[in-house]
């Protein structure tokens, strides 16, 4: 549904993408990871006709998003980092003026506000100013807008930026429900929690180019880190444990002891039969594997300091 190869763009002399190579199915969502200013926002305002590439090629829905603008916004939706909606009016008559704006009929517009509005959870705050709104209802209210005239792909640039954690989690739920009608989505963000909860496939954007992508599982996969962590009951205990299991770190206080490891079965097993057979028991034990934090911080910044300590 999307397709990028070689896409290049710089401002003066400052190159922002460096050969982006990218493929996002239909009906999944992909998250475009990286640090501020990696590019994340150019791809987006490339993607949906706002922005034109230096070099490499664009598409979507088979659409040359340079030759064939036209095409290509029929068939998107853009929700950018900033709110697009007019605070002067209300929530439906927002909805209903971008309805006019993508030329859908009188009738029609106001049938697809009405579904839109229901959709939404917005039928109480329909005709209210948009002063009455909180932050998620506004938020809500421009997803809602983008989707007037039905796209089959949307760009998502940082949807839930500055949301409390219930309306990032509905604001979740809407996606959710789109993809599943079979829309394609691809996201921007710096809630690594978001990426892992919505992504089908997230891919990594540093120094102009992608580093790294995959399935969140697989890019969690390719960082070390992961470990057993053992609370025991005194520091006696700590202390034999500790010397059988010679790899550990110990941090008395907490009376844990850190065993590097993958989380697998087998792994796990090897440390509990070492301690069971010299009859050491632990309290409490917890099994710790990377996460997209530690993905992030790996694969982007600084290549000297990559794959440094944190």
């Amino acid at each position: 549904m999307i397709e990028l190869r070689g896409l290049q763009k710089s401002y003066g002399t400052k190159k922002v993408l460096d050969g982006v190579d990218l493929a996002v199915a239909t009906g999944t969502v992909t998250a475009l990871l990286g640090p501020n200013g990696a590019g994340k926002t150019t791809v987006v305002n490339i993607l949906s006709t706002l922005l034109r590439a230096d070099a490499g090629t664009a598409s979507v829905n088979g659409f040359d998003v340079g030759r064939d603008a036209v095409s290509v916004r029929s068939v998107i939706g853009l929700t950018g980092q900033f709110s697009a909606i007019d605070t002067l009016l209300t929530g439906e008559e927002n909805l209903l003026l971008m309805a006019r704006l993508r030329h859908l009929g009188g009738r029609q517009a106001r049938v697809r506000t009405a579904e839109l509005v229901e959709q939404f959870d917005l039928v109480e705050a329909a005709r209210k100013p948009l002063a009455t709104y909180s932050g998620g209802m506004q938020r809500r209210l421009d997803l809602a807008m983008t989707l007037v005239a039905t796209p089959s792909v949307i760009f998502l640039d940082e949807p839930t930026t500055g949301l409390d954690p219930r309306s990032r989690h509905t604001m979740w739920d809407i996606v959710r429900d789109l993809v599943a009608g079979g829309t394609t989505v691809l996201l921007t963000t710096q809630q690594l929690e978001e990426a892992d909860a919505l992504a089908d496939r997230i891919a990594v954007l540093d120094g102009g180019r992608i580093v790294a992508e995959g399935t969140p599982d697989e890019l969690k996969r390719l960082i070390p880190g992961g470990h057993l962590r053992l609370r025991f009951m005194d520091e006696t205990t700590l202390a034999r444990a500790s010397q059988l299991l010679d790899d550990s770190t110990s941090d008395g206080a907490s009376l844990t002891l850190t065993v590097p490891g993958d989380g697998g079965i087998s792994s796990l097993r090897r440390v509990l039969d070492r301690l069971d057979a010299a009859g050491v028991e632990a309290e409490e034990l917890s099994i710790h594997s990377p996460d997209l934090d530690d993905v992030f911080f790996a694969l982007t910044g600084d290549p000297k300091v990559k794959g440094a300590d944190k």
